[in-house]
């Protein structure tokens, strides 16, 4: 018993140790306060309704009107039934936002280490060398919080493979199935896709050894373990990725069928175009910000004080001093190629010595798929400017060309880099290499890095003319020798910066040295690299997400004020839709906030609506506007925005007396500029069937809206004859069911984007309600899937504390 506590009290500290460390580092939160995220801002603009419509009826609506004119709300934050392993991820959660996601880093990259054989004290400072690689804290600064939650569970996915590769399958199994399912369930699938792709790499790297080693059975073993693992870890997210494939389709990530562009060019059916996938490639030099955080200025919208030559330079210009001070805390010193960087993916010049000194001392398979992840991932995320594997990648990879964003794929080097370095002490450590072998790798790593940084200090003006892409335009605005005092900043950012990485290059290097020496212990290296890991990270994440990130909670969970044309328009209860083109309306949910919107902030936006954008509504195309029932515009002026009715909207249906048959997507979106929308309806042929051939009438007759609700619609019909009924809604085809009375019938999709419907002559009520078979499917294979889940855990754990050694170590 008491071997049993003295064994796990360490870890118990370890765990004590992440939760003040992350504490201390968003210490704010201890005060009740917030981070204020920009994309959560937007993300609880595009919810709103949802969540108020489950605070009004208690009930959870998979529908909202507020964005796009309707879409479901599978990918903003829907609650799904039986989804335990939610309720498990908010337990991990335990810690306020965003000292939990801190949390998760910390303690996923911990598991992984000590499934890697290390003690506790090595996993410890490689686990804060992980959370705090620069990256990490600034996602969680700007708010990509499922992207933070995904990258926190992969580590425990690598341990669970590691696991069932070294023989422990059921630790292995149940590790793997848990994280996987946790990794799933944050709702990332950029990253999970990312995690897949260093996941066959290290696949690859033990067949490889396998197969040399003649142990193939044991091989596919593991992997059978790992199948059986994965195939329950999806099942219980079944809803969640049931319902995101469906949307998929519905998205711009999805295949609407449109071939052509506005201007008539062919555009892929199917996936992103390259550009949009490669906008943030990382340039091929810009690699090095991992090793001199601002290497290339930092920031797009770096602070500098008033010694900066650019502070001088706006002085002389004619700028007050506070006039220049504001100007030149937001600088555009970064000279990259990306078009806006929030912080450099600086992952530190400790661990980037560290890892070269692991990299001659550590051999076999995992150097070769740490490596091999890493060489992979960096020149992915070099997008453009690497064009021939992003091209091979974007038409022969499964799925590659869904992501766009390529740049985030270095979230692999920040996960394999720190793995290498603290295995590199480790070895450092042990006696499996001579002490001329380890004083070898010492020489080289110092030779290395530190090479590196004297050549950048050295040579930096022969190599580098620190201009960026806006240069021309600052010339145009503000003159040249704004630019020159804007270049000499630059250059003087990347000379500091250089000097810092040199110290900790050398200080890393001197510390080897002492133990080798035997001047110093092994603990005393230990902590030496702990704090000097922590002074090199911190102090850079502190220049991009500090205190001053954090706010009242009201200001977070209330992001937007009603304005007066808020107020004007919420003052009409009808059923409607807005126009806000007082900002970027389909790169905004403040709209979404307070009013149905056709705009609206997400990475997938629903396909044909942003088609309608880019051919006709960026076009202030009025009958496509008043076809969305769009009832009133937000428009600027010089005081505020102000609310504009438009009294040619079309209402929320009207009956048509004609149809203009279309057999492809191309022919629909470009009929709806020569068709009179109001008496014709453009219908694709494949549902001919459901519309009829009689001909229509135009007698007299009426629909009303009867009943509003995110989630079911109910309309009053009267008419002599049948009439074909235009309704303003989105088509949806997987969840919408159409009712004439009590008997449901098929709806169909008019105009390129909205529903139809035909309904006989007399007197009727019309009911849609949005009623998804994939929730209660779904549901089902999620409740059978943690059911088995959960109670392979409870057998599993009765094992491991029978055989009183759950992850016992092997060779």
């Amino acid at each position: 018993m008491f071997r049993s506590v003295k064994t796990i009290l360490p870890h118990l500290l370890v765990f004590l140790g992440f939760i003040i460390i992350s504490l201390a580092y968003f210490n704010p939160v201890l005060q009740g306060k917030e981070i204020l995220q920009s994309d959560i801002a937007q993300y609880i603009g595009m919810s709103k309704q949802q969540k108020d419509f489950k605070a009004e009826t208690g009930e959870e609506t998979y529908w909202t009107d507020a964005a796009f004119g309707g879409m479901p709300t599978y990918q903003l934050g829907a609650y799904y039934p039986n989804n335990f392993i939610k309720d498990l991820d908010l337990a991990l959660r335990f810690l306020p936002r965003p000292a939990d996601y801190l949390f998760l880093y910390f303690l996923g990259f911990y598991i992984l280490l000590l499934v890697l054989k290390l003690d506790y004290k090595l996993a410890f400072v490689g686990a804060l060398a992980f959370g705090f690689s620069t990256y990490l804290i600034i996602i969680l600064g700007v708010g990509h919080n499922a992207k933070a939650h995904a990258i926190a569970y992969m580590p425990m996915v690598l341990a669970g493979i590691l696991l069932c590769f070294r023989s422990r399958y059921i630790a292995g199994f149940l590790l793997l199935a848990f994280a996987m399912a946790l990794e799933i369930g944050a709702n990332h699938f950029q990253m999970t896709y990312y995690l897949l792709i260093l996941v066959v790499i290290l696949g690859s790297a033990y067949l490889v050894d396998a197969f040399r080693k003649k142990q193939l059975p044991q091989y596919f073993k593991a992997l059978g373990v790992m199948v059986l693992a994965v195939v329950l870890a999806i099942g219980a997210n079944a809803t969640n990725l049931m319902a995101t494939q469906e949307y998929t389709e519905f998205s711009t990530r999805g295949d609407n069928g449109l071939t052509i562009g506005p201007d008539g060019s062919q555009k892929k059916a199917s996936g992103l175009d390259f550009d949009y996938i490669t906008e943030y490639s990382y340039g091929i030099a810009e690699t090095f910000n991992l090793f001199i955080p601002r290497f290339m200025g930092g920031s797009s919208s770096e602070k500098l004080n008033e010694k900066s030559e650019m502070y001088q330079q706006l002085l002389k210009m004619g700028a007050s001093p506070l006039q220049a001070k504001d100007f030149a805390e937001s600088a555009p010193t970064y000279w990259g190629s990306q078009p806006f960087v929030g912080a450099p993916a600086y992952i530190g010049a400790t661990i980037i010595f560290l890892f070269v000194f692991g990299l001659f001392l550590i051999k076999g398979r995992l150097k070769w798929w740490i490596v091999g992840g890493t060489v992979l991932a960096l020149m992915l995320s070099w997008g453009k400017n690497f064009e021939f594997l992003t091209q091979f990648f974007i038409d022969i990879v499964p799925l590659y060309n869904k992501f766009r964003a390529v740049s985030s794929i270095q979230i692999l080097v920040e996960l394999c880099v720190p793995v290498l370095a603290i295995f590199g002490l480790y070895r450092l450590f042990n006696d499996f290499e001579k002490k001329e072998e380890k004083e070898h790798a010492l020489k080289w790593a110092t030779i290395i890095t530190g090479g590196i940084a004297l050549i950048f200090l050295l040579f930096k003006s022969m190599l580098f003319n620190f201009s960026g892409g806006s240069d021309n335009v600052y010339i145009q605005q503000m003159g040249a020798e704004f630019v020159r005092a804007l270049k000499d900043d630059r250059k003087s950012i990347f000379t500091s910066d250089t000097i810092r990485s040199l110290i900790f290059v050398l200080l890393s290097a001197g510390f080897i040295w002492a133990y080798l020496k035997e001047k110093a212990s092994k603990n005393l290296i230990i902590l030496g690299f702990a704090v000097l890991i922590l002074a090199d990270l911190v102090i850079v994440d502190r220049r991009y997400v500090n205190n001053e990130n954090f706010v009242a909670s009201r200001v977070v969970n209330e992001p937007f004020q009603k304005r007066q044309a808020d107020v004007n328009i919420l003052n009409d209860n009808s059923r409607f839709r807005v126009f806000d083109v007082s900002e970027s309306p389909f790169n905004s949910a403040r709209t979404s906030y307070f009013h149905n919107s056709i705009g609206g902030y997400h990475a997938a936006k629903p396909a044909r609506m942003q088609d309608l954008f880019d051919f006709y509504i960026a076009n202030n195309n009025m009958k496509i506007l008043n076809m969305l029932n769009v009832k009133y515009f937000i428009v600027p002026t010089e005081a505020q925005p102000v609310a504009q009715e438009n009294p040619g909207a079309f209402g929320n249906a009207w009956f048509v007396n004609d149809v203009s048959w279309v057999e492809t997507s191309n022919q629909e979106i470009i009929a709806l500029g020569d068709t009179d929308l109001t008496n014709t309806a453009i219908i694709d042929t494949k549902f001919k069937d459901l519309v009829g051939t009689e001909e229509l009438t135009t007698s007299d007759g009426s629909i009303q809206l009867k009943k509003n609700e995110p989630n079911e619609l109910i309309y009053s019909f009267k008419s002599n004859d049948s009439q074909l009924v235009v309704f303003s809604e989105m088509y949806y085809a997987h969840g919408w069911k159409s009712f004439i009375d009590t008997k449901e019938v098929p709806n169909f999709r008019v105009d390129y984007i909205l529903r139809g419907l035909k309904v006989p002559a007399g007197d009727h009520t019309i009911t849609f309600k949005f009623e998804p078979e994939v929730i209660q499917t779904g549901g089902t294979i999620s409740l059978i899937s943690s059911i088995l889940l959960f109670g392979l855990l409870l057998g599993g754990l009765f094992y491991g504390f029978k055989e009183k050694d759950f992850f016992k170590k092997q060779s």
